[in-house]
């Protein structure tokens, strides 16, 4: 039964409850420590939130309630006074209450812009508790300048106060001059390659091609070019990540933390005071200990490579990059099987895996044919018996196609600093439509300044001058589950072809140790390049005149 409040109660609870009369519910008009408090309280508590929220904050005057609701009420300046008297409220609510995991029950929006493609991956390098919305490379030009005429990337404050200043901007300035100046002939060149259809709208067209074009001139781009970023996130998770930050040798990092903390503090400020503070330090210093420690282990070990006087230039359409399945389960099969029927069952995990191991073959692939069942689309994916598979993956591809792969998260991976090292690869476009003398001096220039930065000390500076064309390695480590989805889905004809090629490997790897497992992921788009978001657009297309039939103009 539902719980009686008085109509008295209800007029009140109405303004901080989506509902009065139903067992679920939103909470509205709070700020956010209080919400956590709110919720941190009611875990310790016969009562219901609702009568929580009445009885021991409402109506509790001691609590302070009244002065946070009487603040918030007209928002903006008012808004923040209601937050500070929240966190006064939190700090003398919650003792013998809070504990870490209250800091998961706040969250906050925070947007960072004009930061580099070297810190946008810091801030979307968390797996769990953030989630991040970076401005695309793919729909949007990077030619713009700022209101001084200059263009948009990092000038970062080691490489601008040392002798490669100069060498620095003119190198990233030949980037960009080269990214802008081409726009207008390659989209000329993806126009006639790909003419319009009668089926296809001018404006799916239009943005098909801008696509296509952004894809290709994106390898010139270095990684200093400023780009925005938003994150979604709960107070523990933007707690860590600026800890990871603070504790970075890029100064831009720790500034970025530094900002984040400072505007994160006037809207969750419980949450986030330890990422720098005497809990905070002591970690901060413990990462960089690690990080020093192993990098001198891998100097003993002679892990570095020479770099090449000259970058190696990867021609066009060859594809160089490398899929390597370095580790998987040789017991894969017999663990699927035992979790599949686990949740089923009333024996052991021991019992199951007996009764597994006297199945003959034929009948473990019927029984993981069934498990797998009559997926009809991508969105169908097996459950978690899956999970108990994992496959190690050593990646290497150009940084642009890691950008994109980073973005999946429920996984492990890891990269290298970003290098000339590897070599650049060549955009088959960029060659075809005659361009291909302007690209490699653009990675002579990058891998130039480069190695003199790189000479002088400056290794992890170095990063920003390298474009995204520039191959990088990483590792990959995921389960089964996570690959039937980030192979299903980036291997789609409207992805770049890069990173497809890149996951198209990966299936055929993983077809070749565990083949039972490859059949059922029968969503796996083996096709080449193309127009890539034509289809998409008209999609989109259908849409937008199905949402014009519904609501009009």
């Amino acid at each position: 039964m539902a719980e009686h409040f008085t109509e008295s109660e209800q007029g009140i609870l109405s303004r901080f409850c989506t509902n009065t009369d139903k067992p679920v519910f939103a909470l509205i008009n709070l700020p956010e420590v209080v919400m956590g408090a709110l919720f941190s309280r009611y875990s310790r508590s016969a009562k219901s939130l609702r009568r929580v929220l009445l009885d021991e904050f409402i109506n509790d005057k001691e609590s302070g309630f009244a002065d946070i609701v009487a603040a918030g009420k007209e928002g903006g300046e008012s808004q923040l006074v209601a937050i500070k008297k929240a966190e006064e409220f939190y700090e003398r609510v919650l003792v013998g209450y809070g504990d870490d995991s209250v800091a998961e029950l706040g969250g906050a929006h925070i947007a960072c812009e004009d930061v580099s493609n070297i810190a946008s991956k810091a801030l979307e390098d968390s797996r769990v508790g953030l989630s991040p919305l970076e401005k695309s490379t793919r729909y949007v030009y990077f030619n713009q300048k700022d209101e001084g005429g200059k263009y948009r990337y990092l000038r970062e404050s080691l490489i601008m106060a040392s002798p490669l200043a100069a060498e620095y901007g003119r190198t990233c300035d030949l980037l960009f001059d080269t990214y802008a100046k081409l726009i207008v002939p390659m989209t000329k060149y993806v126009q006639e390659k790909y003419p319009r259809d009668e089926k296809t709208s001018d404006r799916a067209y239009a943005a098909a091609t801008r696509a296509k074009v952004c894809d290709v001139l994106r390898c010139l781009l270095p990684a200093s070019a400023h780009t925005n970023v938003g994150i979604f996130g709960n107070g523990r998770a933007f707690e860590y990540l600026m800890l990871k930050m603070y504790a970075s040798d890029l100064a831009e990092m720790r500034m970025l933390a530094s900002e984040m903390q400072m505007e994160l503090s006037k809207v969750i400020p419980s949450f986030v005071k330890r990422a720098n503070d005497r809990y905070g330090t002591p970690t901060q210093q413990y990462m960089k200990e690690v990080k020093a420690e192993m990098a001198k282990e891998a100097g003993k070990l002679q892990l570095n490579v020479q770099m090449p006087a000259s970058p190696k230039t990867i021609p066009a359409n060859s594809h160089p990059l490398s899929v390597e399945l370095v580790n998987y389960d040789k017991d894969a099969e017999r663990k699927v099987l035992v979790a599949m029927l686990f949740s089923q069952s009333t024996m052991s995990l021991s019992e199951i895996y007996a009764k597994v191991d006297a199945l003959p073959a034929e009948e473990k692939k019927r029984i993981i044919a069934g498990y797998i069942g009559k997926r009809e689309n991508r969105r169908h994916r097996p459950g978690r018996a899956f999970e108990n598979v994992s496959y190690t993956f050593s990646l290497l591809g150009n940084f642009g196609m890691y950008r994109d792969l980073h973005r999946h998260r429920q996984l492990t991976q890891e990269r290298q600093l970003l290098t000339t090292l590897h070599g650049f690869e060549m955009p088959g476009e960029l060659v075809d439509a005659g361009f291909e003398k302007e690209a490699i001096a653009c990675a002579n220039a990058a891998h130039e300044t480069y190695c003199k930065l790189a000479a002088a000390g400056m290794k992890e500076e170095a990063q920003y001058v390298v474009p995204m064309g520039f191959l990088v390695r990483w590792y990959v480590t995921m389960t089964l589950r996570e690959a039937y989805h980030l192979i299903e889905l980036r291997s789609m004809p409207q992805g770049h072809i890069d990173y497809r090629s890149m996951v198209q490997k990966m299936f055929l790897e993983i077809k070749k140790v565990h083949p039972l497992f490859a059949e059922g992921m029968k969503f796996v788009d083996m096709s080449g390049g193309g127009l890539e978001r034509l289809d998409s657009e008209r999609k989109i297309d259908k849409k937008l005149e199905q949402l014009k039939e519904k609501y009009g103009k």
